[in-house]
């Protein structure tokens, strides 16, 4: 199973759009601190800023959300799962884009962090 840590602003916040928009199940949450979502064999850690991977480094860097590091969800119906999160408000970080191995597309959680939603060509 692959193990996947995003740091994010909210726990709370994160773990309800994993759950309602992408169809994560919740599996273990620590407080305000941390979650562990699944879907399939994908494990999400959530860690917020009181969990010890949002401590400052001893460089004094402080760990943060965003970037564009992601993990990618594979989908079948890629325009209607689209339109399901756009209905529900969820950000995107650019159009469908299409490629040589299929089509894809950034969302993204609460916390800035980029899904990549992607439909394999057929």
């Amino acid at each position: 199973m692959a193990q996947i840590r995003y740091l994010v602003k909210d726990v709370d916040a994160a773990a309800a759009f994993y759950e309602q928009c992408l169809g994560f199940r919740l599996v273990q949450k620590f407080g305000p601190a941390m979650a562990i979502l699944e879907q399939g064999d994908l494990r999400l850690w959530i860690a917020g800023p009181l969990s010890s991977a949002g401590k400052a480094l001893p460089s004094g860097e402080q760990p943060a959300s965003g970037g564009w590091t992601r993990f990618v969800l594979s989908v079948h119906d890629l325009d209607g799962q689209v339109s399901k999160l756009k209905e529900k408000g969820v950000r995107f970080r650019s159009d469908i884009i299409s490629g040589p191995g299929g089509r894809q597309i950034l969302c993204e959680d609460p916390s800035g962090n980029p899904i990549e939603l992607f439909e394999a060509a057929q």
